[in-house]
């Protein structure tokens, strides 16, 4: 596993623990990342970075996600299955990691943290809002990074 894979993980098992715990003190949540990531700085800092995004930008990412996954609310998904889908749809959306990339991120966490179909799931979901994000960008004249 990649060094920024495990900062992927262990933001996934923060954001599934704010939405199962939501009342958690924050020091826990710093302390937990600090001691999985080996107190890495360079590592912290990715996997803050992604944190803060997420949750910044949720009521907007859950959206998308909402209007991308067809019969399905989010409400009704596996709380692992959704934050997994939160972490990629926000690196889709709002960082400079590459599209792709931040797929296959995801199917990966989600072939390890979900049930036999959460990554094809989150998959589908994630390749379908990749494909409206770039077919958007294309509409409106910019490039998209999955390029």
């Amino acid at each position: 596993m990649s060094r920024r894979s495990r900062a992927r993980e262990i933001v996934l098992q923060v954001l599934y623990q704010d939405d199962l715990n939501p009342d958690q003190p924050e020091n826990i949540r710093i302390r937990f990342i600090n001691a999985r990531l080996n107190y890495d700085r360079e590592l912290i800092e990715f996997a803050e970075q992604l944190l803060e995004g997420v949750r910044q930008h949720q009521t907007k990412v859950d959206e998308r996600l909402e209007e991308t996954a067809r019969n399905w609310r989010l409400s009704r998904m596996a709380a692992t299955d959704r934050n997994v889908l939160r972490l990629g749809a926000y690196e889709i959306l709002f960082s400079n990691t590459p599209d792709r990339v931040a797929i296959n991120e995801a199917i990966e966490l989600a072939k390890r943290y979900g049930t036999n179909n959460s990554s094809q799931f989150v998959n589908g979901v994630l390749d379908r809002l990749m494909s409206n994000k770039v077919k958007s960008e294309k509409k409106n004249g910019r490039q998209s990074n999955a390029d």
